[in-house]
């Protein structure tokens, strides 16, 4: 077992250092030794490092597959924390090249379902009683089982027949552990891997933290169903599963079963003469209604969270990926589409720094006229022929190389229209996203311009600036008080000095470490020259064990230079 020397937030508990241990493990059997190396790991693990890098075997790397593919097989084997960080990485283009986006998009969260035992355990944890005598009945034997949750099939006193998603017992214990890994791993990443430091791993670590949370949280989702139904109360073209509040918990989720046909199931839906057509364009406009209009979204459409039902209805399922935008948020993303259609190169530039987040200064030419060669790529071209997740790739790439990144909600928009018009195209592969598209941004722009809007945005504005103009006297007055009273203070921030401050401790150990080597050589001679006894064939002892010691304190010092390649 490894000794643990210093981890920031880290408790010095068994389960963190036994937890660490098999990541390392797995990444370096995937081959991510170089990442390992580059990350300093040694200075927090000491004693078993060496042997853990040296029990690597061939067969663990398996150099024939892909540096992606080896990181979705890490992934997958390192269980649901890394499964679901992989889901978010696969929609963060600013992070992650391409190749990997794709193959992290391919994560496989299927695992063994958990006994009955263990089930029937947290519904007497939560209501004090076995499942069964709160069902009539209650089907044993798991339906789906992911890493999260698992799903039964029940049915109520009234006969209303149900599924129950029940939390993985030990899920949260295991989540917990994984992300104050997560948190040291980050921090290493913003110290020593001068590429990422822009991006803030630390931060993108908390933002996953937060919506892993949120997923955990079956009351969550139950909240997220209740108010999916009701933006689409008055819809008939969407039916949302009814949910059981006095069933349900913070591990426990009690909604409708439904019984429909998967949207992938093309086959099926043919044969029971569905219009496949127009579920697609249903579908679609379901999705824009949830963005454009009501700013609460299904973040994860894809075919598997689709059933279709008789006349040609819509359901979705599975309500823990929800995304989230804000009315400027929608705004401000359809004044940048009407921008690139316009080619207005001042307003496209305006745009893309509204909805993005600045990682550095940017050149705005350069911004201005890679936009502008985007826009000559796309606008001229009809509109069967444009692909929306082609289109929104290389407008992520486009921002990520001026050092951009867009709001995390954006990207959930961009991967849940790009999810969206994969399962539409395989529908109807005439389906034209950006026609259904166009109605509601033109709607967005048209209510941002009715009066009733504009005086609203008009009291806002002077509410804004009247709070302004309150406060400021006395702000203006605390900060001369503390001007003339010397209480004044400003704060300064040393980026990137982390590096040299270990490099001159570094440097300080050894000069202490090689003087008390040199004493010790020269108080050894000392002691052969005078002769002191005992002696050994004529040579004092203790002057031949200080020469043995110094010569063992020598090769150490050297091998640790060695080691960090710095002679």
């Amino acid at each position: 077992m490894f000794s643990l020397r210093k981890l920031g937030r880290f408790g010095r508990t068994y389960r963190h250092l036994h937890r660490y241990n098999r990541i390392l493990q797995v990444l370096l059997k995937y081959g991510f030794n170089d990442l390992i190396n580059r990350l300093h790991i040694d200075q927090y693990f000491e004693s078993g490092w060496q042997r853990l890098k040296g029990n690597r075997s061939e067969e663990q790397g398996p150099e024939r597959l892909s540096r992606p593919e080896r990181l979705r097989l890490a992934f997958e084997e390192l269980g649901p924390t890394f499964i679901k960080l992989g889901q978010l990485l696969s929609s963060r283009p600013d992070l992650m090249p391409p190749a990997y986006l794709e193959e992290l998009a391919h994560l496989q969260d299927r695992v063994p379902p958990v006994p009955w035992e263990e089930i029937d355990a947290v519904f007497q944890r939560e209501f004090g009683a076995p499942a069964e005598t709160i069902f009539p009945y209650f089907e044993h034997e798991a339906m789906a089982a992911a890493s999260i949750g698992q799903v039964h099939r029940a049915r109520l006193e009234s006969g209303q027949e149900v599924v129950i998603k029940v939390r993985r017992p030990g899920i949260a214990q295991l989540v917990t552990v994984d992300l104050e890994i997560f948190s040291h791993i980050a921090s290493l990443m913003e110290q020593y891997l001068e590429e990422l430091r822009d991006h803030s791993p630390t931060a993108v670590v908390d933002e996953f933290a937060a919506s892993l949370s949120r997923e955990l949280d079956f009351s969550i989702e139950l909240t997220n169903i209740q108010r999916f139904a009701l933006q689409f109360k008055d819809n008939r073209n969407i039916h949302v599963p009814a949910v059981y509040p006095e069933l349900c918990s913070s591990r426990i989720l009690v909604m409708e079963q439904i019984n429909g046909i998967k949207a992938s199931d093309l086959q099926l839906l043919r044969a029971n003469d569905y219009d496949l057509t127009l579920i697609a364009e249903r579908g679609a406009n379901l999705v824009m209604e949830q963005i454009f209009q009501h700013g609460f979204f299904h973040a994860d459409p894809h075919p598997g969270n689709l059933f279709i039902l008789p006349n040609n209805i819509i359901c979705f399922i599975d309500f823990g990926q929800m995304g989230r935008l804000s009315r400027q948020d929608k705004e401000d993303f359809t004044a940048l589409v009407q921008s690139l259609v316009k080619k207005n190169e001042q307003e496209m530039v305006s745009g893309v720094l509204r909805t993005t987040i600045q990682l550095q200064e940017v050149n705005r030419e350069r911004l201005e006229r890679d936009l502008v060669l985007f826009t000559d790529r796309y606008l001229y071209q009809p509109l069967d022929k444009l692909e929306a997740a082609k289109i929104f790739q290389d407008l992520l790439s486009l921002v990520t190389r001026h050092r951009l990144s867009f709001k995390p909600s954006l990207y959930l928009m961009m991967k849940a229209l790009s999810t969206l018009e994969g399962v539409g195209m395989m529908l109807d592969p005439k389906l034209k996203l950006f026609s259904l598209a166009k109605p509601f941004m033109r709607q967005l722009q048209q209510e941002r311009m009715r009066p009733k809007r504009l005086l609203e945005d008009a009291a806002d504005f002077g509410n804004n600036y009247l709070q302004l103009l309150r406060v400021l006297p006395d702000e203006v007055q605390n900060f001369f008080r503390q001007l003339l009273s010397g209480h004044l203070r400003i704060g300064f921030e040393h980026r990137g000095i982390e590096p040299l401050q270990l490099t001159l401790e570094r440097i300080s150990n050894r000069i202490a470490y090689a003087i008390v080597l040199a004493a010790l050589i020269v108080g050894s001679s000392l002691i052969v020259l005078s002769g002191i006894p005992p002696r050994w064939h004529n040579v004092p002892v203790i002057g031949l064990f200080g020469f043995v010691l110094a010569a063992c304190m020598g090769f150490a010092l050297l091998i640790s230079i060695i080691r960090h390649s710095k002679m």
